[in-house]
């Protein structure tokens, strides 16, 4: 489609009238796009803007660690085009060389998860409070948002079916291979307003962050925005 709101809630909208796993939908441009934490997401015409659904199934790993996968195919996507180094920043974000370059927004109704996923292929935001980037800018000048949809729908299939049938050992193994370093220092923004400062650890078996505190401890951060330092 040209343009609309929200690939994400066109595609709740056809889930709820029975759409298949595996459909797809993209948008020239979005002008309602969000982010997480109900954030606006520029979507400017020329950038992938797009969302997938996935029937969630009794013998699958939690919904909520759907996060990874999706990030293990939006990093295998963006990664060989950059001429930066592409990473993973928990839970959502793509960055190269520490600008965000890609997010990931995961939405749930009954059996339906929704992940949008928001690519810079063109341009980028200007004057924000973080730096960002797009492939124009690392050099994949000849990127097509509508190419790039036909690779990361095998590449989220691909990690799609790692998922359900090895469960979530090898798709967060594969996460952590290519996220933040362990011990990259970092500030957690919670949703209750709490800030709290350490060092990346680990995922746990669930895909929670575990942060290293200043005094040894570990704690688990369930949700929240990430600050790098």
């Amino acid at each position: 489609m040209a343009e609309t709101g929200s690939t994400n809630a066109d595609m709740l909208a056809l889930a709820e009238q029975g759409a298949p796993e595996g459909s797809w939908l993209r948008a020239g441009r979005q002008t309602g796009g969000r982010g997480r934490m109900g954030r606006h997401w520029e979507s400017p015409a020329g950038n992938l803007h797009s969302s997938t659904l996935v029937r969630v199934r009794a013998s699958d790993p939690p919904a909520h660690t759907l996060a990874l996968v999706a990030a293990n195919a939006v990093h295998a996507l963006i990664a060989p085009l950059c001429v930066g180094n592409a990473r993973i920043k928990w839970p959502n974000d793509i960055l190269v060389d520490g600008a965000k370059i890609a997010g990931i927004l995961l939405e749930r109704a009954g059996d339906a998860v929704i992940a949008g996923i928001g690519v810079n292929v063109t341009g980028h935001p200007e004057d924000l409070d973080r730096p960002v980037t797009s492939l124009k800018a690392q050099g994949a000048i000849e990127a097509d948002a509508g190419a790039l949809l036909e690779r990361l729908a095998a590449l989220f299939t691909h990690w799609l079916a790692v998922w359900r049938a090895q469960g979530l050992e090898p798709v967060r193994a594969h996460w952590l291979l290519n996220a933040h370093p362990r011990g990259t220092a970092m500030r957690v923004l919670q949703p209750d307003g709490e800030q709290v400062e350490g060092a990346f650890d680990t995922l746990d078996q669930q895909g929670m962050l575990i942060l290293r505190l200043a005094d040894g401890q570990r704690r688990a951060i369930h949700a929240g925005d990430i600050i790098l330092n």
